[in-house]
């Protein structure tokens, strides 16, 4: 039966090193929530599991290629077996995918492009992250070849571009709105945004939104600091021995900002993010095909510390939304971004509840 939110729930032990138990794991339950990164090197196990014993899966990968990589290898058997695997539900990459959606909805016409700029506040004490993090990230920024052998193996139908063509950016740029530096955002956003568009364009025929993911640095000081540590990065993350070193000292390598300890309580208290989504399209009746954008919106997505608070609550949400607003999911399981599996759930309300707010900024008429 059903089991209610709440029932004590006894402790399972099970090891990704041992397929029996997890096989035990998924057939006592519905949903589990896996939290196994670096995902590329634990995170399939649990997946399999899953898909084979009926359970569906939510997890908090930000690796594209782990995403995408499941969505090849077990999408169709999770549609077979009715089951929801649901990656990229925390920080990487709900607030980006569902603030795409939210300033979809919010826009009176058709929305055509968004870019998002992501801006994270800390403390006296300063920011900090979980090594595990880091340790994703070496490993992906290696990999990049693989993952682009795997998307042509998917084989994606290419996402029509409506609207005027949303212009790519450089590497680092100064930006008028907030007075700050920015780069490209390295994270889950750009790919896992790309998928639930093409997902909602190819099943309801919506109109395909174009997205550009980036981050404020700060002033100049910062912009120095980042590029000597990226350049050391970037020299080291191709070798073997340089990705060892880099795993090995996530602290000296990310002047403290990368621990095996993980922030304290102090940091995180102290600690925010905001992204802001700059959205424009086009107002009813016109075609979005013909002519300029002639309507603009701006949106938010707020929330406390990214990694150990708002990633919680992100995935406690979503999967409190995939048991109880199954009548709103895909008719079919699979492999779903979360924009492709929640677009029509109550999430962003849940959400909105718990302090992961979503709201209009501005609505500027050009």
């Amino acid at each position: 039966g059903k089991a209610a939110f709440g029932e004590e729930v006894g402790v399972l032990l099970c090891d990704v090193g041992d397929a029996g138990s997890l096989a035990t794991m998924a057939k006592q339950t519905r949903l589990v929530l896996s939290c196994v990164g670096p995902y590329r090197f634990l995170g399939e196990p649990v997946v399999q599991a899953c898909v084979e014993n009926g359970a569906s899966c939510i997890d908090i990968s930000g690796e594209p290629q782990f995403l995408e990589g499941m969505y090849l290898k077990y999408n169709e058997k999770a549609a077979e077996k009715g089951v929801y695997i649901v990656g990229s539900c925390g920080f990487d990459s709900i607030p980006a995918d569902m603030g795409v959606l939210y300033t979809r909805d919010k826009l009176k016409g058709t929305l055509t492009a968004v870019e998002s700029f992501l801006s994270v506040k800390s403390g006296p004490e300063g920011v900090c992250v979980h090594d595990g993090t880091w340790k994703s990230a070496v490993y992906g920024l290696a990999d990049e070849d693989n993952l682009k052998k795997l998307r042509r193996k998917i084989g994606y139908a290419p996402v029509p571009v409506v609207g005027a063509k949303l212009k790519k950016r450089g590497f680092l740029f100064y930006n008028q709105e907030f007075k700050e530096y920015c780069i490209p955002f390295m994270g889950s956003d750009g790919s896992v945004v790309k998928r639930t568009q093409r997902y909602l364009h190819t099943e309801f025929q919506e109109t395909p939104v174009q997205y550009g993911a980036y981050v404020n640095i700060g002033g100049l000081g910062s912009v120095i600091k980042l590029m000597f540590a990226g350049i050391l990065f970037l020299l080291l993350v191709k070798f073997n021995f340089g990705r060892k070193l880099l795993t090995k000292y996530p602290e000296f390598f990310s002047a403290g900002r990368f621990t095996k300890e993980g922030p304290t309580q102090k940091q995180m208290d102290g600690t925010s993010f905001t992204m802001t989504f700059f959205g424009e399209g086009y107002s009813v009746g016109q075609d979005p095909q013909n002519g300029k954008p002639n309507v603009k919106i701006c949106t938010e997505v707020k929330g406390p510390e990214p990694g150990y608070i708002a990633t919680p609550i992100a995935m406690v949400q979503a999967a409190v939304s995939l048991l109880e607003d199954a009548a709103s999911l895909p008719k079919k399981g699979g492999v779903y971004s979360p924009g492709a599996a929640f677009s029509k759930t109550k999430l962003i309300d849940r959400l909105n509840k718990r302090g992961v707010e979503f709201s209009v900024i501005s609505k500027p008429e050009v």
